[in-house]
């Protein structure tokens, strides 16, 4: 035990070390700087914002509340006339007969379009049982189809045995 007290140091020598600290800072460094002390620059207080009893200040907590429209006139105004009732009219109104209007297209343009949708309807039979969108949109593209691979089949053949055969050239030199 006596071997721990004699390796820390006591609360007097702590006390005493602390007192020395102090009194070195209380001592000036220099005596130029007890001598001519150097002016601390203080800016001077600005001034407190004036509020006018007058003017409207909007706290945080209020709710803001639009503000109406600009009233203007009413362009169409109403009569008037407060002993005024409202009276049902004596006869009942009735509409003028509308004019008659003739057909949108002549006779002849509505026989050739007429001519035009049968022969669709022959083509494109729907009630037939169990024949579906499907076929008939198949049945329609098969011509289209057919014409479209006979111009450029050939040429996209001819073009995909040309780079395969450059491919298999190059591998074997």
């Amino acid at each position: 035990m006596s071997d721990t007290s004699s390796s820390e140091p006591t609360m007097e020598e702590i006390l005493a070390s602390i007192r020395r600290i102090i009194s070195e800072d209380d001592v000036p460094a220099t005596p130029e700087a007890e001598v001519h002390p150097e002016p601390v620059h203080v800016p001077p207080p600005e001034p407190e914002p004036v509020v006018h009893p007058e003017e409207d200040v909007f706290e945080l907590t209020q709710k803001l509340e639009p503000e109406p429209p600009p009233h203007r006139p009413d362009p169409f105004p109403a009569p008037i006339a407060d002993d005024l009732e409202f009276e049902p009219p004596s006869r009942p109104v009735v509409a003028a007969p509308a004019p008659k209007i003739g057909p949108l297209v002549s006779p002849q343009n509505a026989d050739v379009a007429a001519t035009h949708f049968g022969a669709l309807a022959q083509t494109v039979l729907m009630p037939v049982e169990g024949r579906t969108l499907e076929d008939v949109v198949s049945e329609l593209l098969r011509p289209l189809l057919k014409g479209w691979l006979d111009t450029y089949l050939p040429g996209i053949v001819e073009e995909a045995v040309k780079s395969e055969v450059e491919r298999i050239s190059r591998r074997r030199l």
